[in-house]
Order: structure tokens, then sequence, then C-alpha cells
């Protein structure tokens, strides 16, 4: 028995990487698996993986950042395990550039992947879920949205995908507010692992050793991911979790510092003292990657 029995699971950018370990720790916990990815070969090597190792996965390239494609996923998923109880969002693609340096297209091409994707099934899943609990079915629906320590913290060289991160952890938090009544949880991870993006980025780190702990592997982070995805975590939504090698942690958010209140309007020249000593009084923000 699993703690993913008899659910489905929805995966998306899961032709490697993260995707791929969510994908086969999924399957182990009992979980049928749908393999998104937008490289169909890629998608079906891993929904070929997860059969081998004895689960159920089904390959599907759909394209994630339109809403008729998202229903098209769906619509499959339906007609091949007949329903669907989690979705994992964590396809992205990166467009790194100092900021003065982006193009359009650099900026739009991340916002629709990341951004525009993370919506689209998120709103089929959830207007399908609301609609079977106005029904007077029990829903015990998952999305797990996929932020990062670049949208948390900021990162040099990265602003689309920071800005696009960023709206994640936001979008969680209203879904999570809004979904709760019709028995979804929305919950947000910042992942540190080996994938192709990080292998770009920093091969010499997050290279595997030779020897002990491999703290880049992505089954590593996929724990939490598969526990997020079962009925075990029904307690637990509007999160943002950063997951690495052993380390897991609660990732603890923009709050509402000390207030100074004049009770009547500041005037300009004054504010100099009173921004520094609010400074002085707050917790200092987390360097930004590649400071």
């Amino acid at each position: 028995m699993g703690i993913c029995d008899n659910r489905t699971v929805i995966i998306t950018g899961a032709g490697g990487g993260l995707g791929r370990a969510y994908a086969l720790a999924f399957a182990a916990e009992g979980a049928n698996v749908v393999v998104n990815d937008i490289r169909l070969d890629a998608a079906q090597a891993v929904a070929d993986e997860v059969a081998a190792a004895g689960g159920r996965a089904m390959a599907n390239h759909g394209d994630i950042t339109s809403l008729a494609g998202a229903q098209a996923i769906v619509d499959s998923t339906l007609a091949t395990f007949g329903e669907v109880h989690v979705l994992v969002n964590n396809a992205g693609i990166l467009r790194d550039r100092m900021f003065l340096s982006l193009s359009e297209e650099d900026w739009d091409m991340v916002m629709r992947v990341h951004l525009k994707g993370h919506f689209c099934l998120a709103n089929v899943l959830g207007r399908r879920w609301r609609d079977a609990a106005k029904s007077g079915n029990m829903v015990d629906a998952r999305i797990i949205n996929t932020s990062s320590g670049a949208g948390l913290q900021g990162s040099i060289g990265q602003s689309n995908y920071v800005a696009a991160k960023a709206g994640i952890a936001g979008l969680t938090l209203v879904q999570a507010a809004e979904l709760a009544r019709y028995g979804i949880t929305v919950n947000c991870l910042a992942p540190a692992a080996r994938t192709a993006m990080t292998e770009a980025g920093m091969p010499d780190m997050v290279k595997k050793p030779e020897s002990g702990f491999d703290v880049w592997d992505p089954l590593n982070v996929a724990s939490i991911v598969v526990w997020l995805g079962s009925p075990l975590s029904a307690h637990v939504t509007g999160r943002c979790f950063e997951a690495k090698g052993g380390e897991l942690s609660v990732a603890d958010g923009w709050h509402t510092g000390t207030i100074n209140d004049k009770a009547a309007r500041w005037l300009p020249a004054e504010l100099t003292g009173v921004v520094d000593q609010l400074i002085r009084e707050a917790r200092p923000p987390q360097k930004v990657y590649g400071t």
C-alpha cells in the first residue's frame, strides 16, 4: 500500500529532471501518473520507466500554456484513468540575461511557460473540482506549484525568471485561500536539485559525488511533493516549502513589520529618519543570489 493509492496525478515538464523524479516517486506510492512534457519522446521514456518498475503511467505532450491545451490534457487523463486528484505544475524554461539585455521575447516566453503554464491546468481542474464539490461529491484535490529560491530572494541575471517565480508564490496564496472551500489545497515548492537547468548554470556544484549522499539527486525533493499530493497533507495549504537533499523548510514570506503611525500625513522631508528607523527594526532580507 502506498500513500497515493488510487490517486491520479498530472505532472508537467516530467520528461526529465525533477518531473521525472516526481513521476517515479508518485508511481512508487501507488499513483497513476500522467507524464506531460513538450517532448513526447522524453515523456514516453519516463512513462516506460514507470511501467517497467510496476507503475501505471501515460505519456502526454499537450500544451500547458492554453486553456484549450489544458482541457485536452485533462480529457485524455480522464479517458485513461477516470479522474484527476493532483496537479504538479513543474514545467519551466530559462532565458537568462542581465535585465537591460532582456528582449521582449525573453520576457514573454518565460512568463508564458511559467505563469500562464501554472494558470491553465489549475483553472481547468479547479473548475472541475469546484463543480464536483458543489454537486455534493467529496473532493480531496491538490495543486502543487513550483516557485524557486530565485523567486523568493532574487537572482542576478534572471529578472524574468525571478518575476515569474515570485508571481507563482503569490498565486499560490490566493489559490489556497479561494479554493479551500472546495476541498482543494494549494502549496508551492522551491526545490534545489540536479536538473538540466542547474547542470547548465552550476555544473561543478550539482555534479553527482563518487560516494556518499547525493545531495542534488532530484528524488530527494520528490518526497515532499508526493506527500503534498497525498491524503496525508489535507491540513496543509498556502505554504511554500524549500527542499534540497535532506533539508526541508517552510519559507517565511513577507510580513508587515513595525508600524510608525503619526496619525496624520507625513511630510516628505521628515521621512528620512522614520524610514531609517523602520529599516533598523526590520528583519534584514536574504541576499539576492549572485551578490
